[in-house]
């Protein structure tokens, strides 16, 4: 009887079971975010009990070969084993001093106008995952429901049904808020603008994560503003010691910072550090201006909390809004800027006066009748299966010294590639086989990040971004 004996025992069948899985997994026969069949479902095809193929999905999570997602089932995951090691931390090159951000624009390089780009560059939603028609439904409803259609003005605090959506939906993110703390703007970039005008004035010094989204740069130099770089580890993000000891050596007006899954490096604070940054900022009142634009696009079960949700005396402002979650179009951002509430509403009221009424409205009522959470579980689900299929590309056609981030949320996979490598000359050798990719120089004041790239996973996996990555792995190879 031999082997087939002891197989007929459900505590070795289901290990038999395991192992099948893990060598289509590991052969490529079943791709990373490949949904399996449910314990049910396996049961039948496999001719065994549920709680044997219970047992034997059991098996393979704890391998790490899979994971079950809440609600939706068991999926492959990217095997540990394979996975690089995560970018470095790298302090400023220069000793702590205020740099001119001028220096930061001239790098700024990056062409996204054609058609024929693949856009590897943009850390936003792909046309597929964005809900058109409902959008378009709640954008009828909306304007049938209002008495002008729309046309009137707005209040310039901002449409009162979407603030009082997004009071509710802070309870998410640990606050209680009301719509009167709620400030609406054209898009986030808006919100952090209104919100640095309110409380520095040219020539201050703003710190900043390093690396940063280069939009920030450019929201700085027409501020004339001063910014101080404090460094990002890719796993628990900005430096909070580092950052003591800056405010201690150099005057810090504010400071802003993207502390859930920022870009580039997608980085999450924990939470508890980011009540000791509240905290410290607290203390020395300093404003802390936190982008938020991310903190809704999480792969794990439940939304990170915000440092606003640490804020007791008003001194964090969040911004945010739907441009990385429904509709980069719509310009749809807010702000809730705490005890700096009065002196933002007047900086709208001096820079665009209200909002666009149509917009506004209908978003509050894409919120309002669920919309909203069903294409937010999508999404999550939809992104993070192109995270982990990305990456699974990378590891397979870039060289084996690459450094990758693991984020667990937002849009971007930050590279940390060979030391020999120049960023900027790989963007230039891409774009002309029509692939764009953002090179590292863009994204600080200085030469840290020259052999690092940004790449966003916002368009869905398929044969052509699998060859683009085919095509960058040799650019890399003839450059090293």
């Amino acid at each position: 009887m031999g082997t087939a004996a002891i197989f007929t025992d459900n505590d070795f069948l289901y290990a038999r079971i395991s192992g099948r899985i893990e060598k289509q997994i590991r052969e490529g026969l079943l791709k990373t975010g490949d949904k399996l069949p449910s314990v049910r479902a396996l049961s039948q095809e496999q001719n065994i009990s549920i709680s044997t193929a219970f047992k034997a999905y059991v098996e393979l999570e704890n391998m790490g070969m899979i994971e079950a997602r809440p609600k939706s089932g068991y999926y492959v995951r990217f095997s540990p084993s394979l996975l690089t090691r995560s970018p470095e931390s790298k302090p400023p090159i220069k000793s702590l001093e205020q740099t001119d951000v001028s220096q930061m624009i001239s790098m700024i390089h990056i062409n996204m106008t054609k058609e024929s780009v693949l856009r590897l560059s943009q850390s936003a939603p792909h046309l597929s995952l964005i809900p058109v028609s409902k959008l378009s439904r709640s954008m009828m409803e909306a304007l049938r429901k209002n008495p002008s259609a729309g046309t009137n003005y707005e209040y310039g605090q901002g449409n009162i049904s979407l603030r009082k959506q997004i009071a509710k939906n802070a309870f998410n993110w640990g606050s209680h808020v009301t719509e009167n703390d709620v400030v609406t703007t054209h898009g986030c970039m808006e919100a952090l603008l209104f919100c640095l005008r309110a409380v520095t004035q040219p020539g201050d010094t703003v710190a900043i994560e390093s690396p940063t989204y280069f939009g920030i740069f450019n929201v700085m130099l027409s501020l004339g503003l001063q910014v101080l770089e404090i460094p990002v580890d890719p796993r628990n993000g900005v430096d909070i010691d580092y950052l003591a000891q800056a405010i201690d050596k150099v005057t810090i007006k504010a400071c802003l910072f993207i502390p859930n899954f920022s870009n580039p490096v997608g980085s999450c604070i924990p939470d508890h550090r980011k009540q000791q940054l509240v905290t410290l900022l607290s203390n020395k009142q300093i404003p802390l201006i936190e982008d938020d634009i991310y903190g809704e696009i999480y792969f794990g079960k439940s939304r990170p909390r915000t440092c606003k949700s640490f804020d007791t005396e008003g001194w964090v402002m969040l911004c945010s809004s739907v441009s990385k979650s429904i509709a980069p179009g719509y310009r749809v951002g807010w702000c809730i800027p705490g005890r700096f509430k009065d002196q933002v509403i007047n900086i709208k009221m001096m820079h665009t006066v209200t909002s666009t009424t149509p917009t506004q409205a209908a978003i509050a009522l894409f919120f309002e009748t669920g919309r909203y959470d069903l294409h937010m579980r999508k999404l999550r689900k939809a992104l993070h299966t192109q995270c982990l299929r990305y990456t699974q590309a990378i590891t397979t056609y870039f060289p084996a010294d690459i450094k990758i981030s693991q984020p667990q949320g937002g849009y971007t996979l930050w590279i940390e590639l060979n030391k020999n490598i120049n960023a900027l000359e790989l963007y230039h050798a891409a774009i002309t086989q029509n692939i764009s990719i953002a090179p590292g120089q863009i994204f600080t004041t200085d030469a840290r990040f020259s052999n690092f790239i940004r790449i966003s996973f916002g368009i869905p996996f398929d044969a052509e971004v699998e060859r683009s990555f085919k095509i960058l792995g040799e650019l890399i190879r003839r450059m090293e």
